[in-house]
């Protein structure tokens, strides 16, 4: 299930719901909430707003989920990612995987997050409490985590 909504996810459902859709076969579920932080130094943030690209950002994310569950044996997953203003503190992404061993959903868990973060089409304004507001760019670091993830054959 891949869903990109502007009302807030209760984490505890959506685990619930992954855990009982495979019960009996699933050895491992491994979660991931990404919140929104405060990560400017020079002034606190006060807001990000996320604007997305309708239809493509769910059929990206999609791909990136259906590539882990290929490469890593993964039984099933779960993405909520939330767009619209987001305070400091509030829950951005969920992030769910289930397989039958720890390991796959580990891999599979971090390679998703990891590629949402610079495959799926989201754009973020931070705004300070200052009242600046300016476009989080993305980081070289993300994209070759991605890279790096994609080029590897385990």
């Amino acid at each position: 299930m891949v869903l990109v909504q502007e009302h807030d996810f209760d984490v505890a459902q959506l685990i619930g719901d992954l855990h009982k859709k495979e019960a009996g076969h699933s050895g491992a579920l491994l979660s991931f909430i990404g919140y929104v932080r405060d990560f400017n130094p020079e002034a606190p943030t006060e807001t990000l707003f996320l604007e997305h690209y309708p239809g493509m950002c769910e059929r990206e994310i999609t791909d990136i989920c259906e590539y882990a569950k290929k490469r890593w044996d993964i039984l099933d997953y779960c993405v909520v990612h939330r767009v619209g203003e987001l305070h400091l503190g509030e829950q951005i992404v969920f992030v769910g995987v289930s397989s039958i061993h720890r390991g796959n959903a580990f891999n599979a868990g971090q390679y998703i997050i990891d590629a949402l973060k610079t495959r799926a089409p989201f754009w973020k304004r931070e705004k300070l409490q200052s009242g600046e507001k300016f476009w989080v760019q993305q980081r070289d670091s993300d994209v070759e985590k991605t890279a790096e993830w994609e080029s590897k054959n385990d």
